[in-house]
């Protein structure tokens, strides 16, 4: 289980899949998910921006920027949770295999509060992780 957080440095609408056409805006953007093997491969295809998009957060990562990203040890409908307390979901992104309202949630500003939450419950496994520490 894992986050990754986002940076989208201006608005943009975006096609995401299925989903159809997403109006972005500018800001942080926290996405939740669950990688039971091959934890490192997963999320540097998320700091990649040359991928066959497959995925909803394939769509994002290619517009945005993946500045960190955080090996957890609550899974991603936990993660899920704590950051709608706080931060606003993106309805049906990431998702569609389970019940949660979404997997991606945005910010205006760095989401601070939400990864010093996740650190006090004791759901963070591993500190910050920039691509060159995958």
């Amino acid at each position: 289980m894992y986050f990754v957080i986002f940076r989208l440095d201006e608005d943009k609408e975006i096609e995401v899949g299925r989903l159809g056409r997403i109006k972005f805006r500018k800001g942080y953007y926290i996405y939740t998910g669950s990688a039971k093997r091959g934890f490192s491969k997963r999320v540097k295809r998320h700091f990649s921006r040359k991928k066959k998009l497959r995925w909803h957060v394939d769509y994002l990562s290619v517009n945005a920027r993946a500045i960190e990203a955080y090996r957890c040890l609550a899974d991603e409908h936990r993660l899920a949770e704590l950051a709608s307390s706080s931060m606003e979901g993106i309805k049906g992104f990431g998702s569609s295999d389970c019940k949660c309202y979404s997997h991606l949630y945005y910010s205006e500003s760095y989401p601070e509060e939400f990864v010093e939450q996740a650190k006090k419950l004791n759901y963070v496994l591993a500190e910050r992780l920039d691509y060159e520490e995958l």
